[in-house]
């Protein structure tokens, strides 16, 4: 493939991911305004979105791999973001005085931490005997195994707030 093709579907896979997690954020505004029929308008853009996404990624040759190989990559991924991304973020927020963003980054840096345990104890990338179900808190992005908890351990969320990913 050329180089400027690989490039071009890098970008479009890039902008569709954001704009599926816009209109999901979109949806959700919606759904809080009363307005259900044009939140269920912006999920079918936010899948349609994330169809092109995945097809683009698809597409771009080895970057998708076995199980074992995409562990491997996520837990690289995450590890940099946890190592150099969000420590950075969080000490340019602070210089600036952003409260809401530091928190923000500082949650997500947490959620990630916790995210790699995870990635970890599936390392070996096959199913176990015990499949647990994950709850996904829909404030910071921490993920609990088999049950939400009564609060969030990073954000102090209630259970209401965990969406059950089975």
């Amino acid at each position: 493939m050329e180089e400027r093709s690989e490039k071009n579907l890098a970008a479009s896979f890039a902008s569709e991911s954001q704009a599926a997690a816009r209109n999901q954020a979109f949806a959700q505004k919606a759904d809080h305004e009363g307005n259900t029929g044009t939140a269920r308008l912006f999920r079918a853009l936010a899948e349609a979105e994330s169809v092109q996404a995945r097809r683009y990624l698809m597409i771009l040759r080895g970057k998708i791999g076995s199980t074992r190989e995409n562990l491997e990559a996520a837990r690289r991924r995450v590890n940099q973001t946890v190592k150099e991304t969000y420590p950075l973020m969080i000490e340019e927020a602070g210089k600036e005085g952003l409260t809401n963003v530091e928190t923000a980054f500082t949650q997500t840096l947490q959620a990630k931490t916790s995210h790699e345990t995870l990635i970890e104890k599936n390392s070996g990338g096959q199913s176990s005997e015990r499949d647990p179900d994950y709850y996904v808190c829909q404030i910071c992005g921490f993920i609990s195994e088999s049950r939400a908890p009564e609060r969030c351990p990073i954000c102090g969320a209630i259970p209401g707030k965990f969406k059950l990913i089975g």
